[in-house]
């Protein structure tokens, strides 16, 4: 995405030369007043670990996205890059020129902490002059499904280097949300996310869950090109479609792949968490009664996640329509089918995808949504997992999982 950087850099040159040109003998125009706010989105940005320069980058993009919504929405950002103290920032189009404003400062944190992160959605949603119509939240930071902390020593939901190695699992992250207003759509823009078991448990939250199944490009979500749809009530799809159209157009198989030259592909994938639950109880009423050899199924699934087996980082993310087909009879598979693509509102991916472990790989028969096979039954992983509301309402425990 060389260009594309280039770009947006020389658009962001020419709006500080413009403010800069403004002298202190020039009459300054009267503030114009900001106008209600129909929806409130919050980007909550956890980037104190090694992915603090994307950060600003993504930042530079809401900058010039900002200048394409409607004057109704306001976008927060709140920053922790590891350079100075946190900040939450908010963002409105006023009069066709975007407004930028430090609405509080923190002290130096643990950007993964309940409490911490619990404080910023208060200062946002329960401000009285952002309550809107509607809304929308974006968790960016390192990720790793629905696996919680510590098993094993990877990434999870969050990860903040500031102090320590922190990370947020997926309980803490519900706790937190469950005293915030019901989303639009919950955009995770993190590696991994796009898991059955992630999406069940956020289903009460959201109308939309939209994550990618494997690892998100370097440069993460196009925010200048994304922003217009986070504005628009039940635009997910959309938002999905332009995200995934910018890194098509540069798609070449990964050559010459670089973090500001993203050749290597993506893909992403929308959920309506409408149907998740009747989804959940067909998929229970389908399975087959009795111990199923999940080496085999294993072997048999695509696997999202290119990590080795044997290292430690290493979860394992399987095709879920994919296990689907390999457990079920063919008749039923297409009844489950049915409810499935329901549920999907959009899936796209390039033909083939960048893992930092492999490289390029090919994504060939994917359909968007990963499902945990545990490589042993007696694992504390499998054990942890038997934990998720997934598990039950599911009824994986029929398999002998």
């Amino acid at each position: 995405m060389k260009a594309m950087w280039k770009v947006r850099s020389l658009l962001l040159g020419v709006g500080v030369l413009l403010l800069a040109s403004c002298g202190d003998d020039d009459q300054v125009p009267p503030v114009e007043p900001e106008g209600p706010v129909e929806r409130t989105v919050l980007m909550y940005v956890a980037a104190d670990n090694n992915l603090s320069s994307f950060a600003g980058r993504d930042l530079d993009e809401i900058r010039l996205g900002m200048a394409n919504v409607p004057e109704t929405m306001a976008m927060f950002v709140y920053m922790d890059n590891g350079y100075g103290n946190p900040q939450l920032l908010k963002f409105r189009n006023v009069g066709g020129s975007v407004r930028e404003e430090i609405v509080k400062e923190y002290e130096d944190r643990n950007s993964t902490g309940v409490e911490e992160t619990r404080e910023v959605f208060r200062d946002v949603f329960d401000n009285p002059a952002y309550q809107a119509e509607s809304y929308g939240l974006i968790y960016w930071s390192h990720a790793d499904g629905w696996i919680p902390y510590p098993l094993p020593s990877s990434r999870w939901m969050g990860q903040d280097t500031g102090n320590g190695d922190n990370r947020m699992n997926l309980a803490d992250f519900k706790e937190i949300i469950v005293q915030a207003p019901h989303f639009d759509f919950i955009m995770f823009d993190a590696c991994f996310m796009q898991s059955i078991e992630v999406a069940y448990e956020l289903r009460g939250y959201a109308d939309y869950y939209i994550a990618s199944p494997t690892e998100t490009p370097g440069p993460g979500a196009p925010y200048d090109v994304i922003l217009p749809y986070m504005a628009q009530k039940d635009a997910s799809a959309d938002l999905a479609d332009a995200y995934f159209g910018v890194y098509n157009d540069f798609y070449a198989a990964g050559a010459g792949i670089s973090n500001t030259n993203w050749t290597g592909g993506a893909s992403i994938c929308v959920l309506s968490t409408a149907g998740l639950e009747s989804l959940a109880g067909l998929t229970a009423q389908l399975l087959p009664e009795g111990d199923v050899d999940v080496q085999a199924l294993a072997e048999e699934v695509f696997n999202y996640d290119q990590r080795s087996s044997s290292d430690r980082y290493y979860v394992g993310y399987y095709d879920w329509a994919q296990m689907m087909q390999a457990l079920v009879a063919e008749d039923d598979y297409a009844a489950w089918r049915e409810a499935f693509d329901e549920a999907v509102v959009y899936w796209n991916t390039t033909p083939m995808n960048y893992s930092s472990s492999v490289g390029m790989f090919s994504m060939e028969g994917t359909e968007g949504v990963t499902h945990y096979i545990p490589s042993s039954v007696t694992s504390a992983r499998a054990e942890a997992y038997r934990l998720t509301e997934w598990y039950t309402a599911a009824g994986l425990a029929k398999l002998g999982w």
